[in-house]
C-alpha cells in the first residue's frame, strides 16, 4: 500500500493551519512515518525561514496521532480520537528545518499501556539529525470533530 495516497485529514484530529504532517510514509503498530515539507506560509515557520521549535513538537504528536489514526480508521473502523502530549523528555533539536527542506520523522513504539504510548522520535532532513527524543501520549475516548 502507498501510504502517501492517503489524505492525511482522514486520520489526524488536527486542522489547518495546525497540522504539522503531510504524509504517512509507513506503518506499523511498532514505528510509523511521516514527512513534512516546510513552507515560508507555514503558521509556525518564522521571519528568519526556520521552522518553530514547536512546530517540531507538533511534528512528532502529530507522527504518533498518525499512527493511532491509522490503525483505527483502517484497521479497527473506529473514528480518530484526541490524544495530548503527556510528557516530553531528552529532547535536543539540533537546528530548525528551512523552508523547502522535507522533515521525516519516525517514532519508535516503546510502551502501549492503557491508552498511554511512549515513543523514541527522530526527526531528519536527508541523513542528518536534527531533533529525537521520548514523548509520551495519552490517548482519550473522545472522537475527533
Amino acid at each position: 500500500m502507498d501510504f502517501k495516497e492517503i489524505p492525511i485529514d482522514t486520520i489526524l484530529p488536527q486542522k489547518p493551519p495546525f497540522v504539522m504532517i503531510e504524509h504517512l510514509t509507513d506503518f506499523t503498530m511498532e514505528r510509523t512515518a511521516t514527512s513534512f515539507t516546510v513552507t515560508a506560509d507555514n503558521i509556525y515557520t518564522g521571519a528568519d525561514g526556520r521552522l518553530s521549535r514547536y512546530a517540531l513538537l507538533e511534528n512528532i504528536a502529530q507522527t504518533c496521532a498518525a499512527r493511532i489514526g491509522y490503525a483505527n480508521v483502517y484497521i479497527y473502523k473506529r473514528p480518530v480520537k484526541l490524544g495530548f502530549i503527556g510528557a516530553i523528555k531528552d529532547l535536543r533539536i539540533h537546528r530548525q528545518p528551512l523552508v523547502g527542506e522535507v522533515l521525516d520523522t519516525v517514532i519508535d513504539v516503546v510502551q502501549d499501556v492503557m491508552g498511554i504510548t511512549l515513543v523514541d522520535a527522530t526527526a531528519r532532513v536527508g541523513e542528518e539529525i536534527i531533533a529525537q527524543g521520548t514523548m509520551k501520549i495519552a490517548l482519550s475516548d473522545i472522537d475527533a470533530a
